[in-house]
């Protein structure tokens, strides 16, 4: 069954206003939001208001009941701004709204999605600081309660973006010592920040993307009720998690793509106004080369996208679509992002200049939700297991 999401006439009406938001309200608060390394309060405000932050939840429980094509093309335009503004609400419409929509109880989904689209704020504790892509090397642990129902969990987890200001968590833990089958041993547990025994760590300072904010989250002896157990049943977080690292991974690609068409076109207007030999730089083939290499690699990441989330809400199994997008996007903005430093020359070695900064912020979409290299494994595992089973 297809998800037909919003209305589209309706969601090309919202388009046209967020992409004005965008241009005249985000991007000249950007100076502010990279001098206090935090978005404005009264922006957070205005996007939870605009119903951002329930973006993918549906109608019935108070969020806009966007399809993956939409909330992708919201995820490109908020892109164009700097990145601190699609990550405040990205968790909660990406990866935490994925994990209750496919795994949540229907009691977890009447609780969790108002207050989500209302604008809490999640995040979502996978990686540790001795494990990331390697879930059988998980060493946070969730032993049942014995004073009755419930859990006791303790452990890290390490980078964890919007931790700091975060209400609620959903943390990946064992409730087994051993990992067979094969990561039977993650459960999920939806956990609010102010539980007792949750703490986090200070920011972590970072290369780039000023505003956005990962901290470690550590839990001691955090006691939850039975019902923080996502979906019910142990054993199946690793998979909600998976599940939900998909919905991830086309975000990343998704703002990829869109801040490199920001970057394109900081160039394209570099290159118009700087003058060298007594004629604008635009007119010198070789940085005429670096735009359209650009152009064209952006065209192909929107394209991809087009695809794999046509492909989403038809139903059909993406992960290894959804992996090649976020690697083949987030490669491709840093391609671009250090030819548009090149096309800025030696200004765009300068902090002044916004090419450096750009270079610094698209550096991370490289690394998180699976790093190129572990997604580039587990699209050739899942090109081989095809193969095998079609022979």
């Amino acid at each position: 069954m297809i998800n037909e999401g919003m209305d589209a006439d309706t969601f090309a009406q919202f388009i046209e206003q967020l992409e004005r938001y965008v241009r005249e309200r985000l991007i000249p608060a950007e100076k502010d939001v990279i001098a206090n390394d935090a978005i404005p309060e009264d922006i957070v405000a205005e996007m939870k208001e605009m119903g951002l932050f329930g973006l993918t939840v549906p109608e019935d429980f108070g969020g806009a009941g966007l399809n993956t094509q939409q909330y992708a093309k919201v995820v490109n335009t908020m892109a164009y701004a700097a990145p601190a503004y699609r990550s405040i609400f990205s968790i909660n419409v990406g990866m935490f709204n994925s994990a209750i929509k496919n795994g949540g109880t229907p009691e977890q989904q009447a609780e969790w999605w108002p207050r989500i689209a209302a604008g809490e704020i999640a995040c979502f504790g996978l990686t540790e600081p001795g494990s990331g892509s390697d879930s059988a090397a998980m060493a946070t642990f969730a032993k049942p309660d014995p004073s009755g129902n419930g859990w006791v969990l303790n452990g890290s987890k390490r980078y964890i973006t919007n931790a700091p200001h975060a209400d609620v968590a959903l943390i990946m833990a064992r409730t087994e010592k051993e990992a067979l089958p094969k990561n039977a041993h993650v459960s999920a547990f939806i956990v609010p920040m102010d539980t007792p025994g949750m703490s986090t760590s200070s920011p972590d300072k970072k290369m780039g993307q000023s505003g956005s904010h990962i901290s470690d989250v550590m839990l001691d002896d955090v006691h939850v009720p039975g019902e923080a157990l996502l979906g019910g049943e142990t054993g199946k977080g690793f998979r909600f998690a998976m599940q939900s690292l998909d919905n991830g991974r086309i975000s990343v690609g998704a703002a990829s793509a869109g801040y490199a068409r920001r970057a394109l076109d900081s160039a394209v207007q570099y290159a118009n106004e700087r003058q060298a030999f007594g004629e604008p730089i635009a007119n010198f083939q070789l940085i005429q080369q670096m735009l359209a290499e650009s152009w064209t690699e952006i065209y192909a990441a929107e394209a991809m996208m087009a695809d794999v989330t046509a492909r989403v809400d038809r139903g059909e199994n993406t992960v290894k679509h959804a992996a090649a997008f976020k690697v083949f996007a987030s490669e491709m903005c840093g391609r671009v992002v250090d030819r548009v430093v090149q096309v800025y020359g030696g200004a765009g070695y300068l902090a002044e200049y916004d090419a450096e900064r750009f270079f610094r912020d698209a550096r991370i979409y490289r690394i998180y939700e699976g790093t190129t290299q572990i997604l580039e494994l587990q699209i050739a595992k899942h090109m081989l297991r095809e193969w095998a089973a079609a022979a």
